[in-house]
């Protein structure tokens, strides 16, 4: 057995041992050591880099590995096998999904905006955020030799007294504390109760007994589970306040970025287990335990969790067998379900908190486009919208107050970071917003995040999605690259590799946060973003079509996704993303899943309007429909092979001096 240390830039050391020949990627996973690998380990997306600090592995050349950098210990973890005692050093840009957690993120009020803007909304369609739990303050008699009632029946019948309910259950987890609590504060006790009926009558459930005098907030905890990225809210029953929020990359995505290598991976041995750990144990629970430090909160006091995830995510989560969503007909083990506690699945919350599901539409249309569609509020509205929600997969919802279709397609994992070599989420150190100079070609970069002790921005790490539209658009705008993506000026910013392949240089290695090589996108990194985007316009085209439409009878898009600080809407029109409309008809509400999810957390009302919403929404399925391979490919330029669907793209061509031809 051989000892292998990971080192990392901004934490402690992890060591493991591992057999003679192991694979260093899998050793890793072993030893819950985070490094991305979108491709799920075959050494086709390059982003599992490390640095061989001592010792040998066994590895295969790579074109993601250049023979410098070779030379200067850099190594896929994929492609490696242990050989020695060994050391590695595990980048920042490698282990980026799943370190630099955000938590308790309440100062961006942009942000915090869209939330209390989607609850207006709500409110105004006649939606009540109503959620029928409360704290309820009970005074007993105390037994005697004369009143031998025991102490639950004694509760009972006083919460009846006081709120006119033919019955009370009581929870096992409130049962084992009544005793105690009742004693030590003179029969007259704090409970936390979710009536079952409307009002104040009918069957109220005790969650909790505590102190009269505890004034801790009766919680819930809102969901987004994406395939890239968990997020999170911890959020005040009674006042609808965001207590907390929190982000982190989704720690199953070291088992591979898409859903089909996921399900993969949850079929072999142990693997669905080792997938529901990645995101409960390695995700979901740290997120909540940090936000619950963050604002001095006892996890017990979250009594119910809402969850917004796509169709695989919510089986997956729920530790259900995914696979028959892989193969045709391909078909879900539940659209709804209503039978999930905290307790069931292991997570850090009060054990019988129930766990609402956002209900799925399709195998890969789900619970996060419902939530999605409920807080756009397309449903409520007499024009006709469309929602585009952007993540590992493009999932789009047409139509308005009398219909609604809804498809999916596959974009890969562009949008948030993936399939890009310097790619990341949109988290700290990102690069989120760029504009090129179009005679110098040098950049003006955005980048999220400043240092807490200096307030100064900190150095870039990457690039996140919104970054990526803005790079290519700006690339494309100055005569950079061309149509199909490829570099056609040169210059200093300009680099090529020793099969002629450029890149563009955003961040010299010295200028980065973490200073191990420039930040840069080459021609891989433009031609996947491309297929990414065709996905997206080839998919509108076609729902559109499927309806006797095209894009000129929308009336205004609503474009989702935690892919950056907003989009840059005119760059991803530029670039063909979006349908070439008014800017103005675009609007920007951020992570809808999540907003959507805070919705149905708050109000039984809303629960109930999603579930209708799913119900009511046709499913398109883009594989069946014979024109979509054709407008996919057609869409895979820039803007379109079919300039006349953008009239409003200036495509301007400059010379090397920067003068317009």
């Amino acid at each position: 057995m051989f000892h292998v240390t990971f080192k990392f830039e901004h934490s402690d050391d992890v060591s493991i041992y591992a057999a003679p020949g192991e694979n260093l990627l899998e050793v890793a996973r072993k030893a819950n050591v985070a490094i991305d690998a979108p491709c799920s380990g075959n050494g086709s997306c390059g982003k599992c880099r490390v640095k061989l600090l001592s010792g040998q592995v066994q590895t295969q050349p790579s074109r993601h590995i250049s023979q410098e950098e070779f030379d200067a210990g850099w190594r896929l973890a994929c492609t490696s096998k242990v050989m020695d005692d060994t050391t590695v050093l595990v980048p920042d840009i490698s282990s980026a999904y799943r370190d630099r957690m955000r938590v308790a993120d309440l100062d961006s009020k942009k942000e915090i905006e869209i939330f209390q803007r989607i609850k207006d909304n709500i409110i105004q369609a006649g939606i009540p955020l109503e959620n029928h739990m409360s704290s309820l303050l009970v005074e007993m008699s105390p037994p005697s030799l004369d009143d031998t009632m025991p102490d639950n029946e004694r509760l009972s019948r006083a919460i009846c007294a006081l709120t006119g309910a033919d019955r009370v259950k009581i929870s096992y987890f409130a049962m084992k504390k009544l005793p105690d609590v009742l004693r030590e504060n003179d029969f007259k006790v704090k409970c936390v109760i979710k009536y079952n009926k409307e009002g104040t009558v009918g069957r109220p459930y005790v969650f909790d007994v505590t102190s009269p005098e505890d004034k801790a907030p009766i919680c819930g905890l809102a969901i987004d589970i994406g395939t890239t990225t968990v997020a999170a809210l911890i959020v005040d029953m009674e006042t609808g306040n965001i207590l907390a929020k929190a982000s982190s990359g989704n720690g199953q995505i070291r088992y591979g970025a898409d859903v089909i290598n996921r399900i993969i991976e949850s079929t072999r041995a142990n693997g669905r287990s080792k997938l529901q750990r990645a995101v409960i144990g390695e995700t979901i629970n740290p997120l909540i335990d940090n936000m619950c430090r963050s604002i001095g909160l006892d996890r017990l006091r979250i009594f119910r969790v809402c969850v917004a995830s796509n169709t695989t995510m919510n089986h997956l989560f729920a530790g259900i067998s995914a696979n028959p969503l892989r193969m045709e007909p391909f078909i879900p083990a539940f659209f709804e379900t209503d039978s999930l506690n905290a307790q069931d699945l292991g997570l850090h919350a009060h054990p019988n908190a129930r766990i609402c599901i956002s209900p799925n539409i399709g195998s890969y249309v789900g619970g996060d486009i419902t939530s999605g569609t409920l807080a756009s509020m397309i449903w409520n509205k007499e024009e006709m919208s469309l929602f585009i929600d952007l993540g590992t997969n493009g999932e789009l919802v047409f139509g308005n107050s009398d219909f609604m279709m809804s498809c999916a397609c596959s974009a890969g994992p562009a949008f948030e970071g993936g399939d890009i070599s310097c790619g990341m989420r949109a988290t700290t150190g990102a690069i989120d917003s760029c504009t090129i100079d179009p005679v110098t070609m040098e950049p003006t970069l955005s980048v999220i995040g400043t240092d807490p002790e200096t307030d100064e921005p900190v150095p870039p790490v990457g690039i996140c999605g919104s970054g990526i539209i803005d790079i290519i658009s700006e690339l494309y705008r100055c005569g950079i690259i061309n149509s199909k993506g490829l570099f056609v000026r040169e210059g200093k910013r300009i680099v090529r590799d020793e099969h002629g392949m450029g890149a563009y240089v955003l961040a010299w290695q010295k200028e980065t946060g973490t200073q191990m090589r420039d930040i840069s996108i080459n021609e891989v990194d433009i031609d996947n973003f491309i297929r990414a985007k065709g996905a997206i316009f080839s998919a509108i085209n076609v729902m559109l079509s499927s309806l006797g439409f095209d894009v000129s009878v929308i009336d205004h898009v609503y474009v989702a996704g935690g892919i950056g600080s907003g989009i840059n809407m005119r760059n991803a029109v530029n670039i063909g993303m979006f349908p070439d409309l008014p800017l103005e008809k675009f609007t920007y509400i951020g992570n809808s899943s999540l907003s959507g999810a805070y919705c149905i957390l708050l109000s039984k009302a809303a629960e109930e309007k999603v579930a209708q919403i799913a119900r009511n929404m046709t499913y398109l399925e883009l594989s069946n429909e014979p024109t979509y391979m054709d407008e996919f490919v057609a869409a895979c330029f820039l803007p379109h092979t079919n300039a006349s669907l953008f009239p409003s793209v200036q495509q301007v061509k400059l010379d090397g001096k920067g003068d317009a031809q």
